[in-house]
């Protein structure tokens, strides 16, 4: 926890440094990518921080840290630390990059506040830094431990599918022949990818298949409307085939089930969100779970409906499951037309639910949940990218 006396300056700087957070960021990425460019082309995505993302979730995630140090002093936030904790893992960063984000995150709270950063501000604001850097690089080396592999491995592609327009399946072993550690339903894996300009660009993708000696990765092909369009997933649907060979990490993720047989549950995805949903079904289809199973699903259409073939197959093997798809055109009979709607959804008493999807979909789910009953506690999320969650709540 806070000190007393950082704690007070903490609270008294904080609408100043939280209104400052976005030029803090920026300046704070501009000074870092300076000094190390190489960090900007293979370790952070090149493409959230065109689009400022990046700088958001950062401005959220400090923000959000410092208000619960001072909400609830005797608690660390560890849903939060945990889910950045297991980003971290998954791509590589290590320790040391603490002291080097320490450096020019400060350097540029000095250069945007000027003369408001006084050694006692300083000094606090320091004690917020370590508490969360320190809290983060303990579960990053705990998460490593139990990973129990190598970091970084090669696998090879031994099956590509062609699931949707902008969705490809690839199904990989690993190239040296050596077994393959389980993984838990709705972990991910980062892939890091070797693009023409030289830069070797990391993303994540879940992993959506069952356990067993493949991984599957389902992939997105990110259309910029505007923006500039996904780099790595781009990459991957243009150029990688059968027989060629990628870097992935060992499994991460938090968003993962934790619910005993008799637990009734929900897994509500929209887009890609699909993926983890769908290797829960497939956890769940193989290990007998009795509990009923609601599944809602939203997509534009059914031919964008990546693996809705095993998104329903895996649902019709449980005893007690409903599926609930909503489409924004073409919905056929049996389905429900516009966008996700849980007003006509029975809930069971005591359900735990799990949401992957865009934002605005996560948030509408997890109200209307909350309203039938379910405690919040019990809702479950994962955000594709940076997490804008917090830095919408900041």
């Amino acid at each position: 926890m806070l000190s007393e006396q950082s704690a007070a300056t903490v609270r008294a700087t904080l609408p100043a440094v939280g209104g400052a957070l976005g030029a803090i960021t920026e300046r704070f990425y501009a000074g870092l990518f300076a000094a190390r460019p190489e960090l900007l082309r293979d370790l952070f995505n090149r493409g959230n921080q065109a689009a400022g993302t990046q700088r958001q979730a950062l401005a959220g995630s400090v923000a959000a840290f410092a208000t619960h140090l001072l909400d609830h002093p005797e608690q660390r936030p560890d849903a939060m630390l945990h889910r950045i904790a297991h980003k971290h893992a998954s791509l590589g960063v290590t320790p040391e990059q603490y002291d080097l984000v320490h450096e020019h995150l400060f350097a540029a709270i000095a250069e945007v506040l000027g003369d408001a950063v006084t050694p006692e501000v300083a000094a606090a604001w320091d004690e917020v830094y370590w508490l969360m850097a320190n809290a983060l690089i303990a579960v990053e080396k705990r998460l490593r431990e139990e990973s129990g592999g190598p970091g970084w491995r090669t696998w090879e592609v031994v099956e590509r599918v062609t699931e949707t327009a902008d969705v490809v399946t690839f199904r990989l072993r690993p190239a040296d022949g050596s077994p393959v550690r389980d993984f838990l339903a709705g972990q991910y894996v980062s892939v890091r990818a070797a693009l023409p300009d030289g830069a070797r660009q990391i993303r994540q993708y879940s992993l959506s298949g069952a356990a067993g000696p493949l991984r599957q990765i389902s992939v997105k092909r990110v259309q910029g409307d505007g923006a500039p369009d996904g780099e790595v997933s781009n990459h991957l649907h243009a150029r990688v085939r059968e027989g060629d060979v990628l870097e992935l990490s060992e499994p991460y993720g938090d968003l993962v089930l934790d619910a005993g047989p008799h637990t009734p549950l929900l897994l509500a995805s929209a887009g890609i969100g699909v993926t983890p949903m769908t290797a829960m079904l497939a956890h769940l289809a193989g290990s007998g779970h009795r509990a009923p199973v609601t599944v809602v699903h939203g997509d534009r259409s059914p031919a964008g409906h990546a693996l809705r073939t095993d998104h329903e197959a895996y649902a019709a093997k449980l005893p007690d499951s409903a599926v609930h798809l909503w489409y924004e055109r073409d919905a056929p009979v049996g389905t429900h037309s516009g966008l996700v709607d849980l007003a006509g959804v029975p809930v069971a008493p005591g359900t735990r639910a799990y949401l992957c999807g865009p934002l605005p979909f996560m948030r509408a789910v997890r109200t209307q949940l909350i309203a039938k009953g379910v405690a919040p506690a019990d809702i479950h999320y994962e955000v594709f990218g940076p997490d804008l969650w917090l830095a919408g709540q900041s």
